[in-house]
């Protein structure tokens, strides 16, 4: 499946219901960042896993952005 650059590298702006699905996975996203920041001692393995979560974030609201 070739790469669509263009739809890639092009702002698309929420539309719809997208920003309450932004919302949706943010809130998600920091509720399970919040047990990790109080359950995990200080670490790098506990930054990598605060720095995943911020990642899988940015990759889901980037699915929803560019794919709809």
């Amino acid at each position: 499946m070739p790469l669509d650059i263009d739809k890639i590298f092009t702002y698309h702006p929420p539309k719809n219901d997208q920003p309450e699905r932004y919302i949706a996975i943010r809130d998600k996203a920091k509720e399970l960042a919040e047990l990790v920041n109080l359950v995990c001692p200080e670490s790098r393995e506990k930054s990598v896993a605060l720095t995943n979560i911020q990642q899988a974030v940015m990759w889901a609201n980037a699915s929803i952005a560019i794919n709809e």
